[in-house]
């Protein structure tokens, strides 16, 4: 798990794996059959794309979606952990991203439900509990906040597994927080990365505006082909 500071819990991308960059720059070349100016190549079994057909491949990505057609063709596939409140908004985009998910039907109930389930990356207690009401001494009457929520499902979680009554796994479903931690196996495009590094990058979520733009920004020839502007 990616850990920021303070060793808290936060969203992570791991197993990425991007491809595609040689068909993609073949097919971009074939409207105006100018194959012979291709310049790129493989080094190692790296492929290095070369100046010329960066060139081009900048000059369609400014001209827009309609003519940079060959970024829908590179892909990357990539496992990301993320909390539920973030994959409802990520829902939002569904031509050309496919997802194979962890299951909450199958998975939930066999799983310990303890704090490193959620995200709780930024988690400020003082704000969960800025309004609770105070003893004589000054001090909040109630345990934590998030203690509450845990024992509370942890505890459903326990009876459904002891008795099997399905009234039980629906209470769990019913109370689960939308900061718990999901795991999906993404595969989509260039284009789509890049739709989405324009239209999050200064998000309210910081799942977004940080870890999402700066996974995006990791990505091979990101600054090249995702996140370029023109010049």
């Amino acid at each position: 798990m990616v850990n920021s500071k303070g060793g808290r819990k936060r969203m992570k991308f791991e197993n990425t794996e991007a491809w595609g960059f040689e068909h993609s720059l073949r097919g971009m070349r074939n409207p105006m059959n100018s194959h012979s100016k291709s310049d790129s190549y493989y080094d190692n079994n790296n492929y290095i794309i070369g100046e010329n057909d960066f060139g081009l491949a900048q000059r369609l990505i400014k001209a827009g979606s309609e003519h940079r057609k060959f970024m829908r063709q590179i892909f990357v596939a990539v496992d990301i952990t993320a909390p539920l409140y973030w994959w409802k908004e990520f829902d939002t985009y569904k031509v050309g991203t496919v997802a194979n998910s962890t299951s909450t039907m199958h998975k939930l109930a066999t799983t310990p439900i303890t704090l490193d389930c959620f995200e709780i990356d930024d988690y400020n207690r003082n704000l969960s509990l800025a309004d609770n009401p105070k003893d004589d001494d000054g001090l909040d009457n109630i345990s934590t906040f998030e203690e509450d929520i845990i024992y509370v499902l942890e505890n459903i979680r326990q009876k459904y597994l002891e008795t099997k009554d399905k009234r039980y796994w629906k209470e769990l479903i019913r109370w689960l927080p939308e900061s718990w931690l999901q795991t999906r196996t993404i595969t989509m495009s260039y284009e789509n990365v890049r739709n989405m590094y324009f239209q999050r990058k200064n998000h309210k979520l910081t799942e977004w505006s940080k870890s999402f733009i700066e996974w995006v920004e990791s990505l091979p020839y990101a600054k090249e082909l995702i996140t370029y502007e023109g010049e």
